[in-house]
């Protein structure tokens, strides 16, 4: 499987949290050319802010994995990931990250700052974006275009 198959089935995830009225991002974790993990937002079903689809997921590879340490894995996320988020992909140990939709707002692996590239941490996660960018653009502006109309 490519990037961009991967990213597709990252965007799949994304759906499933936007038919249960999530933030639409997604994210599959893959390793040795399999996913390991999937997970989307699940913020408003948990009630929890941090059920953020990359946690979800990193919780889920580690178990799969038997380790949390998941250096020989790949993160494919459908939005740039937040600094929350883009420590716990260092934290994880991530070899790759891959992501769909730049974020202006809070991007953390290249629009405001690149925590996964900071020499600064022990370990250091290259970050590629623009996988599929128009498609997870689109997600998301639908997505934040039915909330507008709402209120």
């Amino acid at each position: 499987m490519t990037d961009t198959d991967f990213m597709r089935e990252a965007l799949a995830e994304a759906r499933l949290a936007a038919d249960a009225g999530e933030m639409p991002v997604g994210c599959v974790i893959a390793r040795d050319g399999e996913i390991i993990a999937r997970a989307h937002n699940e913020c408003e079903a948990c009630r929890d802010a941090t059920a953020h689809a990359e946690l979800l997921a990193i919780r889920r590879a580690s178990a799969a994995a038997g380790d949390w340490r998941l250096n020989r894995c790949t993160l494919y996320v459908t939005l740039e990931p937040c600094p929350m988020c883009a420590g716990a992909i260092v934290q994880a140990r991530i070899g790759r990250l891959v992501y769909g939709a730049a974020d202006p707002g809070q991007g953390c692996a290249g629009s405001l700052y690149r925590i996964c590239e900071d020499p600064a941490f022990p370990h250091f996660c290259k970050s590629d974006g623009g996988v599929l960018a128009e498609a997870c653009s689109q997600l998301l502006n639908a997505f934040f275009d039915r909330a507008r109309s709402r209120n």
